[in-house]
């Protein structure tokens, strides 16, 4: 059986056909879903383009394809192209696909009336909250309100009607779009850590040092994950006196702001803006220089970036969103958007070598709850339960054909 899933990620696809990601959802992603289906074709918008630059990897390849939806930035393009996007998404769902929607997604929403027509059974996998994404400050846009009121309410219709559900946090979005009376109902992360990933011990802050050094990752086309907030309180620790240094990996449209920002806090010689960097090797690179991870996210599911700096043995600062609480203790978390909280916590924690020390044993201690070989156990009896309760649809379906087609041909006439 083929599997079909839908994403709200953006790919690009050269003239060869072949298709690109900079960030996430690379082919080996791909590759836990072909452990229980023989092929996956993955729906999403994708962009033409005569190059990549260097760093992209392949989202494609074997056992996976794309199956392109017309593409688009922002709700102002998906209303010019909504007749073509639906229609793309029509076209896409097949007999015999079982099917996984990545929510939230305004793709996967796209689906429901298709599905629920025929009762066609899903799993959706929950990864991000559309309620925090759209709070104050994390967006900007005229219908913000409206969007934050639509969204989660599509959302909890998704996972209500759903056969299967996957969720990124333990309890987190559980708590506020539960799953279906009769859904099947687990939870898992996305982060898929082998063992070259973990550092063997945990960090020591050398007292010989004259700066501590920041390190955040993240995007920057939207203000999701707080590098304003970041930046504001590391200007204050900078007033305060305390020599800090600051490393942004991340790129997007927000980005000039950003670094216009730290000019108008006088902070530029202590901010580093890296824009992205590949998955692997050159991420952990600067993770390994750094003493501190910061994430003060206005909205999150499970943290993949905070994870894989855990995972380095690094401190870690957080807020009180998503699934950061399920990886952090609450004296390492701050209130989403508050300058001044944040500003006091990195204070209290980089003058406070010992406390750092502890909370890199902790760190890298959780960080082990998420290797491949703990989480695939969960994952494959997910897809597993909707492979086979697709199949039994399928059956009931073929059944139902039959049974017409022999009162037809026994009627008299």
């Amino acid at each position: 059986m083929d599997l079909l899933v839908a994403l709200e990620h953006r790919f690009e696809r050269t003239p060869d056909g072949k298709v690109w990601t900079l960030t996430m959802f690379p082919h080996s992603f791909w590759i836990r879903y072909l452990e229980v289906f023989e092929h996956v074709r993955v729906v999403a918008r994708v962009r033409e383009v005569s190059l990549v630059s260097t760093g992209w990897k392949r989202a494609d390849g074997d056992g996976v394809s794309f199956v392109a939806i017309p593409y688009y930035v922002g709700p102002v393009q998906y209303l010019l192209r909504i007749r073509q996007v639906q229609q793309a998404i029509a076209n896409a769902l097949t007999l015999n696909d079982a099917v996984i929607l990545r929510v939230s997604s305004q793709i996967a929403n796209h689906f429901l009336p298709i599905l629920r027509r025929n009762h066609y059974p899903y799993g959706v996998e929950v990864v991000a909250d559309p309620y925090d994404v759209f709070a104050p400050s994390s967006v900007r846009h005229p219908l913000r309100r409206f969007f934050r009121w639509l969204f989660p309410r599509q959302l909890r219709r998704l996972c209500t009607e759903a056969c299967a559900a996957a969720y990124v946090t333990e309890g987190a979005l559980q708590h506020r779009y539960p799953a279906g009376i009769k859904t099947f109902s687990t939870y898992f992360s996305d982060v898929d850590l082998p063992h070259s990933a973990f550092v063997c011990l945990p960090r020591i802050l050398t007292p010989t040092k004259d700066f501590v050094s920041l390190i955040y990752v993240g995007t920057m086309d939207q203000l999701y994950k707080a590098p304003d907030v970041l930046i504001e309180a590391v200007a204050r620790c900078i007033q305060e006196g305390l020599n800090l240094k600051l490393v942004l990996i991340g790129d997007g449209k927000h980005r000039a702001e950003l670094e216009a920002k730290a000019a108008v806090l006088g902070v530029t010689e202590h901010i580093n803006f890296l824009g992205w960097l590949p998955a692997g090797n050159a991420v952990c690179t600067q993770l390994d220089r750094a003493d501190l991870f910061v994430l003060p996210s206005h909205q999150e599911g499970l943290p993949r970036a905070m994870v894989e700096a855990m995972a380095r043995g690094l401190p870690c600062i957080g807020s009180t969103v998503g699934g950061i609480p399920e990886l952090l203790v609450c004296e390492d978390l701050v209130p989403p958007g508050d300058v001044v909280a944040l500003f006091s916590k990195i204070r209290e924690v980089v003058t406070d070598p010992e406390r750092m020390t502890r909370m890199s044993v902790r760190n890298l201690q959780k960080a082990k709850k998420y290797t491949d070989e703990r989480l695939r156990e969960q994952r494959i009896e997910f897809y597993c339960y909707i492979r086979e309760t697709t199949q039994v649809w399928l059956n009931e379906q073929k059944q139902e054909y039959w049974q017409a087609l022999d009162q037809l041909e026994n009627r008299p006439y």
